[in-house]
């Protein structure tokens, strides 16, 4: 049980790392908004998932800021290596988080089936 405690640590710490350091780097067009919704790194550290949240914009400007990341990951390793003491530091592998996105659709829905409940 305590490698679950210590892996979850671990997953934060390195979340906050990268949230701290995508304030350096020109990853977000204009009007929209990325942040990292979660990290999770292998056991061993070697390797790590990391989900981006992206706010505003469209399907273009999502994948326009996932390719920005993955073209930042060495730097973005760099810095982790530097700030954090572990071993190894993890090879950062981004994808898109679109939990938030269906969240508002799902929201989006509820609101209007409750106005048209109040119609009818």
């Amino acid at each position: 049980m305590p490698k679950v405690d210590r892996l979850t640590r671990v997953n934060e710490l390195v979340k906050r790392e990268l949230a701290e350091s995508l304030e350096k780097f020109p990853v977000s067009p204009a009007g929209v908004l990325a942040s990292i919704s979660f990290v999770n790194c292998s056991v061993d550290l070697r390797n790590a998932t990391v989900g981006v949240s992206v706010l505003g914009g469209g399907e273009e400007e999502r994948h326009e800021v996932i390719s920005n990341l993955r073209r930042f990951r060495a730097e973005l390793q760099r810095i982790l290596g530097r700030n954090l003491s572990f071993k190894h530091t993890p090879v950062l592998n981004f994808e898109l988080d679109d939990r938030i996105a269906k969240g508002d659709a799902v929201l989006e829905l509820l609101s209007r089936a409750d106005e048209e409940k109040d119609i009818h």
